[in-house]
């Protein structure tokens, strides 16, 4: 069942695309163990999020992508499986859709986590003219931060592909099981599944066209089944990649589905899925529909990951899916180690590589970005109108110091990212190198500070800096500063390495002539003097440094439009 009612922000409006559904976990959905099979719970997910989508368009939406899914829990037969859905933002003709899924047992009353989901769908048009969605608007501090990393999310999704290409030509990945001496092998072509499913009415929407949340459980079908022949034993599957739907199936189609065990780690497995579809007209006519990687684990009584055999891979295509399947399963690893973490939970400095640069400056954005959203600044003291402001929540205090520069906004931002120049206004930055040009968007740097530490020496940061342009109208240009290890890069004697969890400016378009400029910090220890000598009234610092770099911003300006120009 499916029910309307949501969340209320803090004026009483209820948020009008979240839906809640709850459904009893029956035995005719549990699989041999009597536990939730994945693919029924995946059509409840895809039901669910498309009729959020639906709500805010307004009209049929499909399911375009789906991001990693982690299942954390398995679900009896008895329990119940509840499941929010809810538009995070709208782009011109897609929308996000955020997913939770928890269950609970009605005997004791205690609820579980299973998995947080993102998924996004394509509102369809009626007749010739594309649809072009109403935007958002956000009410909740929850709903502020997931409609600003959701252009994050977008910006990473469709990278993905070309991360696992730029690793497989970039790197050597090792076998993890390489050393293995090869006896007790099985041919990847034994766990090979072919499966055809005729689409009928009762599997799709009311245009025709096939859920999504049909396809991915017959494809969940289909690679369980390639799992078992690997291992003998009946799997449990933990993660499904990122994937894309690439066209729609309709009602009366055949769809060919095409499983196999690309690679067995030593606890977990990767099949690859194939999905092609075609009509009366036979085979000759397929289209591909959909391709997914999903990964399983052989349980056993004490839940605990059992040891798998070693897979032996086609000559040629298999041997390519093989390797592939490494680099997926590091990008998978640093992408849930780097994005799925609490903010807290993630390291200072994460080693820097080419495998995890995008999941780095995804994270270096959007944890800024969570930091704008937060609702509960308060202002410190004010001079000249500039503004200190502060949150506390522990373990972390945070800064935020807000001025109104004349400027325009393309002009600050091009002239506060560059942090090679940062010393010109700031008397804390002694010198800057820039150390690694990572792409347009990200670069490294090494800053020496001219704050001391307790054993009264400079301090040093190798700083990733991620620059990102409005994705659309009201939001702001951003740049997000976070510490990361360069292994060509380690520490020097000279100095102690300062570490920096995150921080950085937004920049806002306050009218033709002025722009909105704001820093935000999560101080680490180092900082703690100087915030709270400013915030207690002692010392004009803040103030100083923010007034030079108004002068900075203001005296540059005319060279720097002479760039803008030119671009």
């Amino acid at each position: 069942m499916t029910s309307p009612e949501s969340g209320r922000s803090p004026t009483g409006n209820r948020n009008p695309t979240e839906v809640k559904m709850s459904q009893m976990v029956l035995p005719c959905h549990a699989n041999y163990r009597g536990e939730l099979s994945v693919g029924q719970l995946l059509k409840w997910i895809d039901t669910a999020a498309c009729l959020a989508a639906e709500r805010h368009a307004g009209c049929p939406c499909v399911t375009a992508s789906m991001d990693d899914m982690y299942f954390e829990h398995t679900i009896s037969v008895g329990q119940v499986v509840n499941i929010k859905a809810k538009v995070n933002r709208a782009f011109i003709s897609s929308m996000e859709v955020g997913i939770q899924v928890s269950y609970e047992d009605l005997c004791s009353g205690t609820q579980w986590n299973v998995s947080n989901a993102y998924a996004t769908f394509v509102a369809q048009s009626q007749g010739s003219e594309k649809v072009k969605l109403k935007p958002l608007v956000p009410q909740t501090e929850e709903e502020h931060t997931e409609y600003s990393i959701a252009a994050e999310r977008r910006r990473m999704r469709l990278v993905h592909t070309d991360t696992i290409k730029d690793l497989l030509t970039k790197s050597t990945i090792r076998d993890e099981r390489e050393s293995d001496d090869g006896n007790g092998e099985v041919p990847a072509e034994r766990t090979r599944v072919e499966s055809v499913e005729l689409v009928l009415p009762p599997h799709a929407n009311h245009q025709g066209n096939t859920f999504g949340g049909q396809i991915m459980a017959w494809m969940e079908n289909v690679a369980t089944i390639a799992a078992s022949r690997l291992c003998h034993a009946h799997p449990t599957m933990k993660t499904i990649e990122m994937f894309h739907f690439r066209g729609p199936s309709q009602v009366g189609d055949r769809l060919l589905l095409r499983a196999i065990v690309n690679n067995a780690f030593k606890n977990s497995m990767e099949v690859g899925v194939c999905v092609e579809a075609y009509g009366q007209e036979g085979e000759v006519s397929r289209r591909h529909i959909n391709s997914a990687f999903m990964t399983f684990v052989v349980l056993d009584e004490k839940n605990r990951p059992c040891i798998l055999p070693r897979i032996k891979p086609e000559a040629g295509d298999g041997e390519r899916r093989h390797k592939e399947a490494n680099a997926r399963k590091k990008i998978r690893l640093d992408r849930k180690y780097v994005i799925s973490c609490k903010q807290s939970e993630v390291p200072l400095s994460v080693p820097w590589d080419p495998s995890n640069q995008v999941y780095l400056s995804y994270n270096n954005v959007s944890a800024l970005k969570m930091l704008v959203a937060k609702t509960n600044w308060v202002l410190a003291t004010e001079i000249s109108k500039v503004r200190l402001y502060t949150l506390e929540e522990d373990p972390f205090l945070s800064f935020r110091v807000e001025m109104t520069v004349a400027i325009d906004v393309k002009q600050a931002f091009l002239l506060l990212s560059d942090l090679c120049r940062r010393h010109e206004w700031d008397h804390y930055y002694r010198k800057c190198e820039l150390l690694q040009k990572v792409d347009e968007d990200d670069a490294i740097y090494h800053v020496i500070s001219m704050m001391r530490s307790t054993e009264d020496k400079l301090q040093d940061f190798v700083i990733l800096a991620s620059r990102r342009k409005p994705c659309d109208t009201g939001d702001p240009y951003v740049v997000a500063f976070r510490s990361v290890t360069l292994p060509t890069y380690p520490e020097n004697p000279e100095y102690t390495r300062g570490e920096t969890l995150c921080a950085g400016f937004c920049i806002w378009k306050h009218d033709d002539q002025q722009t909105r400029v704001s820093y935000y910090n999560q101080f680490t220890s180092g900082f703690i003097s100087y915030l709270t000598t400013n915030i207690a009234g002692l010392s004009s610092d803040f103030y100083t440094i923010f007034q030079a770099c108004e002068k900075f911003l203001e005296q540059n300006k005319d060279d720097v439009a002479i760039r803008i120009q030119n671009l």
